[in-house]
């Protein structure tokens, strides 16, 4: 800034003296990150408006296959899929159980991702506007849609190393469906989040329709092939005859950040919160069973009660099966002086009322053979976050004659 100062009383003469004096009056500071922010902002939008041509083509040729490339996260904003992708922590509970047995492991965490609720999906139309949270989201809220599980899973298998992604197509049973998908030694395996079951490839029994769309951290790919069965289909991704890919190859190897969190913190769920709910899940189901048999009496077997609750909890580790213990030698002994109609019933903790329909739809209750007993056991198994794996065994006995 320039400053001229007059001298009004001078002794020699009178003249105007001219100074240049610098003041600071401020500055504009431009961040690098915002100028980065900014130019990921740009590519961003490019990357965005890329994903729905991409979409637009891939319906052109395949009209009834899945594919989405971009939803919503809570908050309003719209990501590529692909950012949804990022190894992340299980609980440490689930990795404690099976130290020496990588396989069990694996079941058990799939098994986990199962047991917690599932929201229904928006209508199939509306796949480009979905609205999918993060993996933290759904297990702090302990509730997802089909897709929310499916990478959850995924993410817990990138936390193993394992080479996994996402797959999206249709099921026999549940219609479209996410499945997840990993690349073993000499084979792939089929995950189902929605039941914890893993199925080969070529098993007859998958209920998996169709293979339509994967996606991972760094792709998404569309599935040209003409038959997109699961048995019929060649998941080598990397063969463009056979896979149609969003982003080219020179871009793939760009690490894009994930809008995951680095990772998961779970929290202990109270076990007396959970013995207070089996006790009134117990005595609500009782209730129930006398009161769908308005014509005849209810009669309570003591015995083979005690011995159904020692044998719910070891099916929770099992997988389904009894294993030999003195509670099943007991269990055994009932059978040799009763007919024993039965079997364990298990579920994620949605409601009591879901609890009640699924032993009612059994209809064990509605046997009129005179001196019919029955016994009951309900066991809740705690996993971290509130997420409960319900047990409830309802049998009728009936003496042999």
């Amino acid at each position: 800034m320039m400053t001229e100062k007059h001298e009004d009383h001078c002794l020699k003469s009178c003249s105007g003296h001219s100074y240049i004096r610098k003041n600071w009056l401020g500055c504009i500071v431009f961040p690098f990150s915002a100028l980065l922010q900014q130019s990921e902002f740009l590519d961003q939008t490019e990357v965005l408006q890329r994903a729905q041509i991409f979409k637009k083509n891939c319906k052109a040729m395949f009209p009834n296959r899945r594919i989405v490339t971009t939803v919503f996260n809570d908050e309003g904003i719209q990501f590529l899929v692909t950012r949804y992708i990022k190894a992340l922590n299980p609980p440490q509970q689930l990795l404690d159980i099976f130290l020496h047995n990588s396989n069990a492991t694996f079941d058990l965490i799939a098994r986990f991702v199962s047991l917690i609720p599932f929201v229904p999906n928006t209508p199939d139309e509306n796949d480009g506007s979905d609205i999918w949270m993060t993996s933290e989201h759904c297990i702090s809220l302990a509730i997802g849609n089909k897709e929310e599980h499916a990478i959850l899973l995924c993410n817990f298998f990138l936390y193993f190393g394992k080479k996994a992604l996402v797959l999206l197509g249709t099921s026999v049973l549940e219609g479209h469906v996410a499945y997840v998908v990993t690349q073993e030694t000499n084979e792939y395996l089929l995950w189902n989040p929605s039941t914890g079951q893993c199925y080969k490839q070529f098993d007859p029994f998958c209920p998996l329709k169709s293979v339509d769309c994967l996606f991972d951290d760094r792709n998404v790919w569309f599935n040209i092939q003409q038959n997109n069965t699961p048995m019929a289909v060649f998941f080598d991704y990397s063969k463009e005859s056979f896979w149609k890919q969003l982003l080219p190859k020179n871009v793939q190897g760009t690490k894009i950040q994930s809008i995951q969190p680095e990772e998961i913190i779970y929290f202990e769920t109270d076990k007396s919160m959970v013995e207070d709910l089996r006790n009134r899940i117990e005595r609500t189901l009782k209730s129930k069973v006398m009161e769908w048999r308005p014509k005849h009496p209810t009669h309570w077997n003591r015995q083979c009660t005690f011995i159904l609750r020692q044998i719910l909890p070891k099916l929770e580790f099992g997988i389904g099966s009894f294993v030999s213990s003195e509670g099943d030698n007991e269990f055994e002994r009932i059978l040799q002086f009763y007919w024993v109609t039965g079997f364990p019933i298990q579920m994620p903790y949605i409601d009591v009322q879901s609890i009640i329909d699924a032993v009612y739809q059994t209809g064990i209750h509605s046997a009129e053979f005179p001196q019919t007993e029955f016994a009951l056991a309900v066991y809740i198994h705690p996993y971290p976050n509130n997420i409960l794996s319900v047990w409830v065994y309802l049998a009728s006995l009936v003496q042999h004659q």
